[in-house]
Order: C-alpha cells, then sequence, then structure tokens
C-alpha cells in the first residue's frame, strides 16, 4: 500500500529528529551561519538525547496523573451521587489555567524545592482542564439508545461504564489528551527556569550567551515532537472513532 506524501513528510520529519537528537553534530554547517565570534553551532552543554528523553518523561508523568485525576472526576460527577460536585470540580481543574505556569513554578518552589518536581506540578494543573471538560462532554453526549440497551440486557453501573460509556467516550477523552500533552510540551520548557531538566536548558543557554543556534535547536525539537505527537493521538482519534461506531451500530 502506497504512502500519502503527508505521512511520508511525517515519517521524514520523525527520521529527521531521531537523527539530529542523536548525532547532531551531522548538521553543524546548517546551525554555523546562525552564530556569531565563533561560538559553537550545536549545543554542548549536555546531551540533546538526554534532554529530550527527560522532557519527554516530565510530560509523560504529568500527562498520566491529570488522565487518572481529570477522567475520575469527570465520571464522579456524571454518576447521580456525584453532580452535585460538578461546580466544585470545574473550579478545582481551573485553577492551572487561572494561573500562568511561571507563577504556579514560583509557588511551588518554595513547598517541594527546585527541580523537576515544580515543573510535573505545574503541568499536572495545566492539563486537567481540557482532559476534564472533554471527559465531561463525551460521558453526558451518549447515544441513549446505546445506553438504555446496556441496562435492559442486565449489565451493572460499573460493566456499563467500562464496556459501554467509556469505549463509546475515548475518541472525544483523546481530543482532550492530545490537546492536553500538546499544551504540556511546550509549557516545559519553562522548567528549566527553576532546574528541571527540559529542553528549556538549550533555549535558555541560546538566549544568555545571544547563540541563536541554541534556541532554534531547542525550539525545532519540541516543535516536531508536538507535531508527531498531536498527529499519533489523531490517528489514535480515528482509529477509536470508528470502533466506537461499530460500538454505537
Amino acid at each position: 500500500m502506497s504512502l500519502s506524501i503527508p505521512t511520508l513528510l511525517r515519517l521524514a520529519a520523525l527520521i529527521l529528529l531521531v537523527v539530529f537528537i542523536v548525532e547532531p553534530q551531522w548538521f553543524e554547517p546548517l546551525f554555523k551561519p546562525l552564530t556569531e565570534n565563533n561560538a559553537p553551532a550545536i549545543y554542548n552543554q549536555g546531551s540533546l538525547l538526554s534532554l529530550t528523553l527527560l522532557h519527554l518523561r516530565t510530560v509523560a508523568i504529568a500527562t498520566i496523573a491529570a488522565i487518572v485525576v481529570a477522567v475520575a472526576l469527570a465520571i464522579l460527577v456524571t454518576r447521580p451521587f456525584g453532580a452535585e460536585f460538578l461546580p466544585l470540580s470545574r473550579s478545582l481543574v481551573n485553577i492551572g489555567q487561572t494561573f500562568p505556569p511561571v507563577a504556579v513554578l514560583a509557588l511551588a518552589v518554595p513547598a517541594v524545592g527546585f527541580g523537576e518536581k515544580p515543573t510535573l506540578i505545574a503541568l499536572f494543573l495545566y492539563g486537567l482542564l481540557p482532559i476534564f471538560e472533554n471527559s465531561l462532554t463525551g460521558l453526558t453526549t451518549l447515544p441513549q439508545p446505546v445506553v438504555e440497551a446496556a441496562k435492559g440486557v442486565g449489565m451493572t453501573s460499573w460493566q456499563r461504564l467500562t464496556r459501554v460509556e467509556l469505549p463509546l467516550a475515548l475518541p472525544v477523552i483523546l481530543a482532550g489528551i492530545r490537546l492536553s500533552v500538546v499544551i504540556s510540551l511546550a509549557t516545559a520548557t519553562i522548567g528549566s527556569t527553576v532546574a528541571a531538566k527540559t529542553l528549556g536548558e538549550v533555549i535558555i543557554a541560546g538566549l544568555l550567551s545571544n547563540n541563536l543556534a541554541f534556541v532554534l535547536q531547542g525550539g525545532l525539537i519540541v516543535a516536531v515532537l508536538a507535531v508527531l505527537i498531536y498527529d499519533a493521538f489523531s490517528a489514535l482519534e480515528r482509529l477509536a472513532a470508528r470502533r466506537t461506531g461499530r460500538l454505537a451500530g
């Protein structure tokens, strides 16, 4: 089966990204014109591969925690016994959007110290809202004939949730997770201001030394990661939507 041009472009971007973070010196001629006074063209204060992996790890940990909390809250407030907690839940998940990430970092550092922990707190709070709202939308817009049919065949509340409601809501939930991950990928760069190991180190080093090559390298890696992960989640959403269509049918 032949691959489409967009797919080929994504594959090429992935290959170039992997090659660059593994062997960045191969790309030195491309970045050399962006430097001044014989400054290094390739980031030399650490490993780009290590920073990329640590950046992704931080985003993954924060996103998984946000998924667990946000989806659990959405399930709670869509049950009859938890409906009254909807306003409170919305207030809680909006905390991260009320304060900018820099402010959350400033508040978190005195409590948990420098490093990865304050960054995780900021990303976790910032990622709650899109996952919660999409989970809530997915669970409250289910096709009622399917839900009633599940009740009619004698499914328990837990069985309906796990076998019918969550599978049907999955495409919408994945859309919220996609948005949360992309936001976290970009936001995580500011974690380097509090000594977290992220790709923000590369950008900050470039700003401090007036080296545009460093800034571009850090920014490009984050941008390409965001595009590739966005596309990956979009593909998962389409797959989930097809399965949902078969379930609803």
